[in-house]
């Protein structure tokens, strides 16, 4: 076991690992999870576990540089691109959107969310660059609305970009975001996934370039992330697993994108930073050390300091925290427990309160495919859990709460 040489962090205890791969073990055994990769690191010192195979009928086993679709928690990296363009001023906090996302101006508000889409009022003001950078801009995936007229139109027009259907290309797909009213009024209301969508048009729009190009230049390869896009070439596709959403009622796995020939095959028209990353854990693993570094990546810069303050801290109001809150608990039949955080940054969740074995102050997020992945600068360490199960039962939610039990009950100091 390497020993990190500052002393400030002795990293983990070897029977907490022990534990850790015992209990990662356990879920692959139950015949509920396929395979997984996890990655725990702490100071100095990386261990990873690689555990189970790539298909639920066995197969070739699962690796260390197995790719996964990391769902929603493409939200924290695709947020980076945004960061710098604040950092060089060709963005600013409170510029409103319309110069560059004129589909945004203008906006008409629904006066009940339930209500007709025709039933509104005129937004009080413009939309911002920090309203979608805090997902209050007025739209979202909302559970608790699920079945109104409004959540219907944003499933069937495509706005949805984790949907079945693949979304249209950018300029298409927010001219049809464009068709529909706010569901609240800019700023007031934190409301999920949609803004980091509209996040990547921003930056496509501001730098001239496509948005995974841009993202590609000033964060992947500057951090070495070779496995991270939108989509798995050719001569990669042999590492990257079907992804499975089990039958709800039954557990039977259903495949619900397969490897050759599946959505993450070829380059999407959509390029959707709210969860069309593919990566490795050893990819997140770099991005997240940059962001516990403070931006740092050895000795290079790759967001300013203040920056990854801003992404990391809480940025929500005690109001908009308790409805956030309030989301997360009372929906957990369909969460199963995920996002109980209170507060949220840039493109991630923040702890504001100690509700499980984690502290105040980690931050990172989960995906619908079954991953996880958090820093926490309390304890200088981070965990990365990749699976190919969507949460469409609980077995997914409950593997990565025990991957996070086990990561801090192996803390040795």
């Amino acid at each position: 076991m390497s020993l990190n040489l500052t002393g400030q962090h002795s990293g983990f205890s070897e029977t907490g690992l022990r534990r850790l791969r015992d209990v990662l073990a356990r879920h692959v055994e139950s015949g509920k999870i396929p395979g997984l990769v996890a990655l725990v690191s702490r100071g100095g010192e990386t261990h990873v576990e690689a555990v189970g195979t790539m298909r639920h009928e066995g197969g070739a086993p699962m690796r260390r540089d197995t790719i996964f679709r990391m769902a929603s928690t493409s939200k924290p990296v695709a947020m980076a691109p945004v960061m710098v363009l604040l950092d060089e001023c060709r963005l600013r906090l409170d510029d409103p959107v319309d110069q560059w996302l004129p589909e945004l101006a203008d906006r008409q508000v629904l006066k009940r969310i339930d209500g007709p889409l025709d039933d509104t009022v005129p937004a009080q003001r413009p939309i911002t660059v920090r309203d979608l950078l805090t997902s209050t801009f007025g739209l979202g995936i909302d559970l608790t609305a699920l079945g109104s007229p409004i959540m219907t139109a944003i499933f069937e027009r495509g706005i949805y970009t984790q949907g079945a259907e693949p979304a249209p290309e950018p300029d298409e797909w927010m001219r049809r975001l464009g068709t529909l009213p706010l569901m609240h009024q800019p700023g007031e209301h934190w409301q999920y996934h949609i803004s980091h969508d509209v996040l990547g048009v921003l930056v496509a729009r501001v730098t001239s370039q496509p948005f995974e190009t841009f993202l590609r230049e000033r964060v992947l390869d500057p951090l070495g992330m070779k496995d991270t896009g939108f989509h798995v070439p050719a001569d990669k596709i042999d590492r990257l697993p079907p992804s499975y959403a089990p039958n709800p009622q039954t557990g039977e796995f259903t495949v619900w994108d397969e490897a050759v020939g599946g959505q993450y095959s070829a380059p999407p028209a959509f390029q959707a930073g709210g969860g069309g990353l593919v990566s490795t854990v050893d990819d997140y693993h770099a991005y997240f050390r940059m962001l516990l570094n403070h931006g740092l990546h050895g000795n290079q810069r790759i967001l300013s300091r203040p920056s990854v303050e801003l992404m990391t801290t809480n940025r929500l109001t005690p109001e908009q925290e308790t409805a956030r809150t309030a989301l997360a608990r009372n929906a957990v039949q369909v969460s199963f427990g995920q996002g109980q955080h209170g507060g949220w940054g840039f493109g991630m969740a923040v702890r504001t309160y100690r509700g499980d074995y984690a502290p105040i102050g980690q931050f990172g997020w989960d995906g619908g495919t079954g991953t996880s992945t958090y820093a926490d600068p309390d304890n200088q360490l981070t965990g990365i859990l990749l699976t190919q199960v969507g949460l469409s039962t609980p077995d997914p939610a409950r593997l990565i709460h025990d991957f996070w039990t086990t990561l801090y009950q192996a803390i040795d100091d």
